[in-house]
């Protein structure tokens, strides 16, 4: 606990910045040509929070002196060393920048709490003091919502969700709930980059979770940022295979999903010599370390975690990361001061340094295994995108050859988002059995 002078410090500290910056919860800006037509981030303003008790003042805006307190929701453990530890270190980011209290639980899922909600759960982080609850998985925007409705004193922040997105197929007026989401679209180009640079074969697998919007469209763009990188090596484009399996959760489940390790062997063993990570954690890379050791070298591609390469860093390319801080930072202290607005937040790197904690949403860390030349072909592709290079530019038809974009066409954000397809010349399923 700090102490109460240094709360008083931190406290004045923070308020001659507020008022020198104007801070309060600005739409941020991503360059165009990524990602979507817009390029920017799309937000919804709403009138101010009807009957929401907005806290004031004091160590993390609380008026009463205490720490402003909030919670979260983490689908997978907390130190799952990807999606989950991602959240959980945001979490613990906004501690130490802003004096804030967390309180949350993790393994929200139906297999480790069975015949329990994340709604119902969210109401245990409140009775622990919560004044914010953070849902962090796309399976809980259901939950989410009812719980917001159900406690309009309690601000909600939904990640990944579209529920406050007014151009959304699903919008909602929630003045209490917010959504907010990095574009990996651009760390799954890389992704997808780094693995055809690096691939002999030109055989590169893609191992999924379960199907829906945001997992189509990430896969796709790891497709389109290797056919990208492929064609820019020189390749004949029709040598290219890119397969996605899905196991069926954003982790293993036994039981209930497909073996990830089982589905990483199955895409080695089979003249796959990349597989890129689309699950909650990173389980290709020790299969691709225990191969390579055994006398069939392969590769691998993190996800979701900074520091996910770290299992087994000799296989790994790369790891395209988010990095929640900044935006979870900028939420709660609106939360906390009175600034709070309903929106949607889709944020895309900072080009200036993709890396910066403080700064950049989403992130690309190069692995070890991926050579200078294949670095070389992805920094390029980054620098590509920073100034406007769009892959999602037609034409682009759907997997089942349906035209989607037109020659030169440019997707919208909605195309991106609710992409109902895989694309033309990628393996896998589209849609749930």
């Amino acid at each position: 606990m700090r102490k109460i002078f240094s709360r008083f410090v931190t406290a004045l500290a923070l308020t001659i910045l507020i008022v020198l910056s104007a801070c309060g919860p600005t739409a941020p800006v991503v360059p165009s040509g990524g990602g979507g037509s817009s390029g920017g981030t799309d937000s919804t303003e709403v009138p101010e929070l009807p009957d929401v008790s907005v806290p004031s003042g004091g160590s993390g805006g609380s008026g009463s002196g205490e720490p402003f307190v909030f919670g979260m929701l983490l689908v997978g453990p907390y130190n799952d060393g990807g999606w989950s530890q991602a959240h959980y270190e945001a979490g613990k980011y906004v501690e130490e920048k802003y004096g804030a209290s967390m309180v949350y639980l993790d393994k929200v899922n139906p297999a480790d709490r069975p015949g329990t909600t994340p709604d119902q759960l969210a109401e245990e982080l409140v009775a622990q003091g919560a004044q914010l609850v953070i849902f962090n998985s796309d399976d809980m925007k259901d939950a989410s919502t009812t719980f917001a409705k159900a406690n309009p004193d309690v601000f909600v922040i939904m990640a990944s969700g579209d529920q406050v997105w007014e151009d959304g197929k699903v919008y909602q007026q929630i003045p209490n709930l917010m959504n907010i989401m990095g574009r990996m679209e651009y760390g799954k180009m890389l992704a997808g980059c780094a693995a055809a640079v690096s691939s002999e074969t030109g055989k590169i697998g893609y191992l999924g979770p379960l199907i829906n919007d945001e997992t189509r469209r990430l896969t796709a763009s790891a497709y389109l940022g290797a056919k990208h990188c492929w064609e820019q090596a020189g390749n004949d484009p029709a040598d290219l295979e890119f397969k996605v399996t899905w196991i069926g959760f954003w982790f293993n489940i036994p039981g209930f999903t497909l073996d990830p390790v089982q589905v990483s062997q199955d895409f080695y063993t089979t003249g796959y010599d990349v597989v890129i990570s689309g699950i909650d954690n990173s389980v290709n890379l020790p299969e691709a370390q225990k191969l390579t050791a055994e006398g069939t070298p392969v590769l691998a591609v993190a996800y979701d975690y900074i520091n996910a390469c770290d299992v087994a860093p000799e296989v790994c390319l790369g790891v395209p990361y988010f990095n929640w801080g900044p935006e979870y930072l900028k939420a709660i202290q609106s939360a906390a001061e009175g600034s709070w607005q309903s929106q949607f937040i889709w944020v895309g790197p900072d080009w200036a340094d993709i890396n910066n904690p403080d700064t950049s949403s989403i992130g690309f860390v190069k692995g070890n295994a991926l050579s200078a030349e294949g670095a070389t072909i992805v920094d390029a592709l980054a620098a590509d995108l920073a100034s406007g290079l769009n892959l999602w530019t037609g034409p682009i038809n759907l997997q089942d050859g349906t035209p989607y974009l037109a020659d030169g066409e440019v997707a919208s954000d909605q195309q991106v988002w609710y992409l109902p397809q895989l694309l033309e010349g990628m393996e896998g399923l589209s849609a749930a059995e």
